[in-house]
């Protein structure tokens, strides 16, 4: 590696300057690249399990059609995500397989079970909510392709937000019942949304390169304070409670003081052993072998019709 190349690269970077796909690059920020860009996209397109449960369940037309619109939705943020990372020099194929070997990862949220129509609500709210916190801050991120998703990708998760955060106010001041189901949806959601982001940064073996590249803006912990804010203000508006006996404002930092997170928990979920990890990937790699079939009818049907406008 040149030094030349290097101080180039980081001066660009410095100067808030985007890398583009044809730009010289570190084989370490785009190896990082891959990972985490990888990472995003297979959560996106993972994600779409836990709620696709619901959509022949959801409890009303409304319902229904908003859901299938936001299932819609994930599976184009997926698009938008292999389609930036592909410009890092690795195949759509070559992705897939690492999802399917374990050899790449995807958020450990969406290992948990959705049990009631109050986890799409409390998925909405706070899964997406916390997705926003961190994908608001990817919109600076150093590298354009990544950075020019994330635009798109935003807007759509915010009505996601709004979408999930309206049911639970529904719930939460409906029946008796329903307000049980959206207190319980808290209480199991909460956590794993915590988890989101990242190990503290002191124990991520990434953040210092992330954060010197400009990849990430801000740390894991800046991150999931600015979460904690948000959400702790938003269920007291609906009367929900957070279920945590350690949470409280602190006058001084002008934040929320919230308990340890369970990190045994978290590592053995993201290491396979989650409540729904094998259901999940059966479910991907079953519809990827029996998808098989389409997407070579689409690749010989443009071959074809490139040959065609080619002899023209």
């Amino acid at each position: 590696m040149s030094t030349t190349q290097e101080t180039t690269f980081q001066g660009k970077i410095d100067k808030g300057l985007k890398i583009e796909p044809r730009d010289w690059m570190p084989d370490k920020y785009r190896t990082h690249l891959i990972r985490q860009i990888s990472q995003h996209a297979h959560s996106e397109v993972i994600g779409m399990q836990p709620e696709g449960n619901w959509i022949t369940r959801a409890p009303s037309l409304r319902a229904k059609m908003v859901l299938i619109a936001k299932v819609q939705d994930e599976a184009g943020h997926g698009l938008y995500l292999y389609s930036a990372c592909e410009t890092l020099g690795i195949t759509r194929d070559e992705l897939i397989s690492q999802l399917h070997t374990g050899k790449a990862k995807y958020s450990n949220i969406f290992n948990y079970p959705t049990l009631t129509w109050a986890d799409i609500g409390a998925i909405g709210w706070l899964v997406d909510g916390a997705a926003i916190v961190n994908q608001q801050s990817l919109r600076g991120t150093s590298y354009g392709p990544y950075s020019r998703a994330m635009i798109r990708i935003c807007k759509e998760e915010s009505f996601h937000q709004r979408q999930g955060y309206e049911i639970m106010s529904k719930m939460a001041n409906g029946t008796p019942e329903q307000q049980e189901m959206a207190q319980d949806a808290l209480d199991r959601w909460w956590w794993p949304s915590l988890m989101m982001f990242g190990p503290h940064d002191l124990d991520s073996a990434h953040t210092s390169n992330a954060m010197n590249w400009k990849i990430k803006r801000e740390t894991n912990d800046e991150l999931r304070q600015l979460f904690v804010d948000r959400s702790v203000k938003q269920a007291d508006l609906i009367g929900l409670k957070i279920p945590d006996p350690d949470l409280k404002w602190n006058q001084e930092t002008r934040h929320y003081e919230f308990g340890e997170i369970d990190w045994d928990e978290f590592w053995k979920v993201i290491n396979g052993d989650g409540f729904c990890n094998k259901e999940r990937l059966n479910n991907h790699t079953t519809a990827h072998t029996k998808g098989q079939w389409v997407r070579e009818a689409a690749l010989a049907y443009a071959e074809k019709r490139n040959n065609g406008v080619n002899h023209e």
